[in-house]
């Protein structure tokens, strides 16, 4: 089964093809990082009507790559939420007119389970259940993930998302936008030996509004702090703040696999101490090749493949949900 997928949530125009659920043809995306690091985060008006600009080509450009036509697709997969509300628009808009046009079935899939599905492309070996932490930009849940569709949000964060903090902290210090893979890089020259607050909360929820502050006065008041060693402080403790709920959860849920998925997923630390912390409890961890960490349509393809033959598709009546809830359909 050859599902076509389409991806337009924030800042990355995506269209792939991907067969039965695991194996990419084509992953064509238009990033528009050079456009929003101008205004040092993402302008919505501006990356909606960058979409638009760039969509049809984009998806002309995803069949050429996989040597398909749009007769030879099964399946138009787009993503319904959660996300910026006119870039959705764009993605949701253009795939049920392909849907139309072309006489395709249309599901609707939810970004982050996308952010998910990503682990099964890079990783065919992958069954649930496992326990999957998503860190990204917008979300930071630690989900027990109890099949293709069932998923159990233990734990998520009160305030910022971990990605949101990356952020905050880069566009303070002068590294600008966006601020994960900057302050990744910096933090390889650095030396984590800046005390900074780290957050433990009762149950599994994480917080990291704290920490961010801590960061931005520290900063304010000590202008000439070392930036590398900031960086390197900051992610260890995030870092630790993490793991110190992933391992509460193994401990609960007697897992056996750990999986990452989000564009901080990317973080070569934060994979580097879940791949310490997995050796430690003699587990597997799982986390998604690069361009599948961030915003890409491959993802959607995969998760909407698991939808079709679960039955569950949409009508021509489907709209943008920017506050979607993973496991919700609307």
């Amino acid at each position: 089964m050859i599902v076509l997928g389409i991806e337009s949530s924030c800042d990355e125009t995506s269209v792939a093809l991907v067969k039965d659920g695991r194996e990419v043809l084509s992953n064509s995306i238009s990033s528009q990082i050079k456009i929003h690091e101008e205004y040092g985060g993402v302008v919505p008006e501006i990356a909606s009507r960058c979409h638009t600009e760039v969509i049809n080509p984009i998806m002309k450009q995803a069949l050429e790559e996989a040597n398909l036509s749009l007769n030879e697709v099964d399946v138009i997969a787009v993503t319904q939420g959660p996300g910026l509300v006119g870039a959705l628009l764009v993605g949701v808009s253009y795939a049920k007119a392909l849907s139309f046009a072309c006489n395709k079935p249309l599901v609707a899939v939810n970004h982050i389970a996308g952010h998910i599905a990503a682990n099964f492309l890079t990783h065919p070996e992958l069954e649930p259940p496992f326990l999957c932490l998503i860190i990204s930009g917008g979300h930071t849940h630690l989900v027990h993930v109890k099949n293709y569709h069932t998923y159990e949000i233990l734990g998520k964060t009160r305030d910022d998302a971990i990605g949101e903090a990356f952020d905050k902290v880069a566009r303070v210090i002068g590294l600008g936008y966006p601020g994960g893979p900057k302050i990744d890089k910096l933090a390889k020259s650095g030396t984590p030996c800046i005390g900074l607050p780290s957050t433990r909360l009762e149950g599994l929820d994480f917080s990291f509004s704290g920490i961010k502050t801590a960061v931005i006065n520290l900063n304010h008041k000590n202008p000439d702090l070392n930036k590398a060693d900031l960086c390197a402080s900051f992610q260890k403790t995030v870092t630790e703040m993490l793991i110190h709920n992933i391992e509460k959860a193994i401990r609960q849920y007697q897992a056996d696999k750990i999986v990452l998925a989000g564009g901080v997923s990317c973080n070569s630390y934060i994979r580097t101490e879940m791949d310490n912390m997995a050796k430690k409890w003699n587990i597997k961890a799982y986390y998604p090749a690069p361009v599948l960490c961030t915003d890409n349509a491959a993802m959607i393809a995969a998760q909407g493949y698991y939808d079709y033959i679960a039955g569950k598709t949409a009508d021509l009546h489907l709209n943008a949900v920017p506050n979607l809830k993973i496991g919700e359909k609307r």
